[in-house]
């Protein structure tokens, strides 16, 4: 879709209605929602500010950190990043924006993002639903047990020894206070994740979307494409074909198309989600979208 003719105007107004229409709510989310509210991976000047040394090394952003680090390193960045990212007490503009959107209707999240800004700015904690971990938590790497433990704890005690100019931490690494092992950030990388923290709020909206059959759901879809297809964006089209009052609004600036047998069921919106809120709430202001 070409970006520079899409009416940004006539798509705010149908998503209006459409909001006005529906009976419940599910907004789904990926990286493109918390790179539109501030907490972009690929932005260069963020990850020189935050992580100078890793920056000499050649790296330019998050999604670089990858590649092979030293432990002391490792750590060091995971607990800058998880500080920044995780655990700073600032509401974000763009999700309490989010949040007043769907004001009072009946509605839930599900997000492949660990990031917490869901839970941080507005929604209930026990409607959101994020299969794919949370930076608040860590695990054994191997795993000893199915339990998970809070990570801010870990996170003070890092950043306590770290020193920007090495990037890297001292004193004792992170480890298992079961076993004693290693461990690793509670999130979903291989199938050594514990995914126990997550399965209550899992079969909670399955329950919520089994009784929504016959109602007009509307699905707000934010900044998922295809890094994990199958997380977010693939199990919104098959609501949408499967509920018959269903309707799919896609924001992406990527990948904002939708499946042809949608059409007249679904939206796409090839705009950020920082430029939709603008443009909604310019139209109809806070009250009206309640």
């Amino acid at each position: 879709m070409n970006e520079s003719a899409f009416d940004l105007e006539a798509a705010a107004g149908t998503i209006r209605t459409w909001l006005g229409e529906a009976e419940r709510v599910l907004i789904t989310a990926g990286a493109g929602l918390s790179a539109a509210a501030g907490y972009d991976y690929g932005d260069e000047d963020r990850f020189r500010v935050l992580f100078p040394a890793l920056h000499h090394l050649g790296l330019r952003s998050r999604y670089m950190v990858g590649v092979p680090l030293p432990p002391e390193l490792w750590w060091g960045y995971w607990a800058v990043h998880i500080d920044d990212i995780r655990f700073s007490p600032d509401p974000n503009p763009l999700y309490r924006r989010l949040s007043s959107l769907v004001g009072d209707k009946d509605h839930w999240v599900m997000t492949s993002n660990v990031d917490g800004l869901f839970a941080r700015n507005g929604f209930a904690p026990d409607r959101v639903f994020t299969p794919q971990g949370d930076y608040g938590r860590y695990q054994c790497a191997a795993p000893c047990t199915p339990t998970t433990f809070d990570s801010r704890p870990l996170i003070a005690r890092l950043l306590a020894t770290h020193d920007p100019a090495t990037g890297g931490v001292t004193g004792p690494l992170p480890s298992c206070p079961n076993c004693g092992g290693e461990v690793e950030i509670n999130v979903r990388v291989g199938p050594e994740f514990v995914d126990d923290p997550y399965l209550p709020a899992g079969r909670h909206l399955q329950d919520w979307l089994g009784t929504a059959a016959d109602t007009r759901l509307l699905i707000l879809e934010f900044g998922a494409g295809f890094n994990t297809p199958g997380v977010i964006r693939w199990p919104g089209e098959h609501l949408t074909r499967q509920i018959p009052r269903a309707r799919l609004v896609r924001v992406n600036t990527s990948h904002p198309e939708t499946p042809a047998d949608l059409a007249g069921r679904a939206l796409s919106v090839p705009v950020g989600a920082d430029h939709l809120l603008d443009a909604l709430f310019g139209i109809t202001g806070h009250i009206a979208m309640r």
